[in-house]
């Protein structure tokens, strides 16, 4: 029951940010290891990108991807917030006088994270190719030419196998163990202050509202040049054999990045990334939280 109400709220918070992601997608494949100022920038800012993408594409485009992304974050955040759910109510993340760990939730959430985004990642890169795919005119990266998440998951794996499916999985890795253990460790840990401080009364829905809001602000700071690089990895141009042509893999796409773009283009998109993973965050944990408080309710 953790596994089903974890995906079903993070498909919740997922059809409402979904456009976010869009726009972040594009914004951090914009400039793709070229220096700032020698290229055309099609999205200034998240509001332009948004006005640029439902002028040029239209306002169905806002939602591309949405397919892939909804069934994505019901395996990854299923597995990911079920887990840590189960570990949470077993006891194991609390010391011996009942005090939440921050370093067994960090652990926990990481280890959480990594099972959901491997098994997630085929699903997450052609999430990723859909998003780019843009009309000429505003197109930025690699432009793959998908009709649907079925026939691009089909097309990958008839030309590259089951390993070109996974291509990028180990690269995306280390986005999801830092996003995922800083978000779990910081949501837990707020929750516990803000109850034991009593700025809200007992129970009330507002404790986990201002706990995912905490946490939102925490992931985006700490994972944005992860998710640069793993944006990059899963959507650049492969051989014959499915081998990626820019990148070796998550630490060279880093460096090329920092070296190419300066430490700024490791934060491209970081506004997207806020409005996205803020609201994203807030959302889905706190529509978790919820579905967990009315479950145990009616358990009992």
């Amino acid at each position: 029951m953790e596994f089903l109400m974890s995906g079903l709220a993070a498909c919740g918070a997922c059809v409402f940010t979904n456009p976010l992601e869009v726009v972040k997608t594009r914004m951090q494949l914009q400039g793709e290891l070229k220096a700032p100022g020698t290229y055309q920038r099609h999205y200034r800012n998240v509001f332009h990108a948004f006005f640029t993408i439902g002028k040029v594409d239209g306002l169905a485009a806002l939602q591309k991807g949405l397919a892939p992304a909804l069934l994505y974050q019901f395996l990854m955040n299923g597995i990911r917030l079920g887990t840590y759910g189960l570990a949470d109510a077993r006891g194991y993340l609390r010391t011996d006088e009942g005090v939440q760990s921050p370093v067994r939730s960090a652990a926990a959430g990481a280890l959480a994270g990594v099972m959901g985004a491997y098994l997630g990642s085929p699903i997450y890169m052609v999430k990723t190719h859909l998003q780019a795919q843009a009309t000429s005119q505003i197109a930025v990266g690699h432009q793959y030419k998908h009709q649907g998440m079925f026939q691009a998951l089909t097309e990958i794996g008839q030309k590259h196998g089951l390993v070109g499916l996974w291509r990028g999985a180990l690269g995306g890795l280390p986005r999801v163990v830092v996003g995922s253990s800083t978000q779990l460790c910081t949501f837990s840990s707020t929750k516990d202050l803000l109850s034991q401080w009593e700025i809200f009364p007992p129970q009330s829905w507002k404790v986990a509202l201002a706990a995912a809001m905490v946490s939102g602000i925490a992931v985006v700071l700490a994972m944005t040049p992860f998710d640069v690089a793993s944006t990059r990895l899963y959507n650049q141009p492969t051989d014959t054999h499915g081998k990626g042509l820019m990148y070796r893999g998550i630490l060279d796409a880093l460096l090329q990045t920092a070296r190419t773009e300066g430490i700024f283009g490791m934060y491209k998109g970081i506004g997207a990334s806020y409005f996205r993973l803020g609201p994203h965050t807030v959302l889905s944990l706190f529509f978790w939280d919820q579905l967990r408080s009315i479950y145990n309710t009616y358990a009992k």
